[in-house]
């Protein structure tokens, strides 16, 4: 268990962002010649990125950032084009937050006949053919936030982290922060492209969410665990 001393420490805000728009954002065949992780931004994914990290550097204020990164090529061009004032060795880049591995090179009509099968199994179970789970992506991001809060124990501690990721990834996140159910997660919409999600510490050193994420399914009611989880 953390000391007061170390609670303290710890950063006033965590802030996720997900990459902008991809060229698999747009163009879900390029999966068939590109590998996952080289794909790029298009135009208007660097457009989302550039503005977010505007609204970004206004709310850091100058504080010191600390910056967890996927090593996808478009989390990469994502994390450049946000333009936050930050050292390379403030930068980690870190594989544990890579996007959900579905497969190798893909076969549009079997990626499609598994996204169907997913959706009436589960996504937080389901696991596609040769890749992940959304269960394998939470074990590993459970590693992660294991090694980032004991980076939080020293009095050199960021004032601010950001981390630049998926999105999928960033629901698994918040959902391995806050103890979320299965349930709760499944009925949770993505972040938009480029969209920031904040964690802001409390005055008790918990966090919480600035504003929930979208619900795209309103029959799952959250539990007063999960509604607690935002201001």
């Amino acid at each position: 268990m953390s000391s007061p001393e170390g609670l303290a420490h710890r950063p006033e805000r965590i802030v996720l962002v997900r990459h902008g728009e991809s060229e698999g954002n747009v163009d879900e065949t390029v999966y068939e010649r590109v590998p996952d992780h080289r794909l790029r931004l298009t135009e208007r994914g660097l457009e989302q990125a550039r503005a977010t990290g505007e609204v970004l550097r206004a709310m850091l204020g100058g504080g010191s950032v600390e910056v967890y990164v996927s090593p996808y090529v478009r989390t990469r061009q994502t994390l450049a084009a946000l333009g936050l004032p930050v050292a390379e060795r403030d930068v980690r880049v870190e594989p544990r937050l890579r996007e959900q591995d579905w497969a190798n090179f893909q076969d549009p009509a079997d990626i499609a006949e598994q996204k169907a099968q997913r959706d009436r199994y589960g996504h937080f179970y389901y696991r596609f053919s040769h890749g992940e789970s959304g269960a394998d992506v939470y074990d590993r991001v459970s590693t992660f936030l294991e090694s980032m809060f004991r980076n939080f124990e020293t009095p050199a501690a960021p004032r601010n982290v950001v981390i630049v990721t998926h999105g999928l990834t960033m629901r698994l996140f918040c959902m391995r922060w806050f103890h979320w159910s299965v349930d709760y997660f499944e009925s949770l919409e993505n972040p938009a492209n480029g969209q920031p999600v904040v964690l802001r510490r409390q005055p008790d050193f918990r966090y919480r969410l600035e504003r929930p994420f979208a619900q795209w399914d309103t029959s799952v009611v959250p539990t007063e665990r999960e509604r607690s989880s935002w201001l």
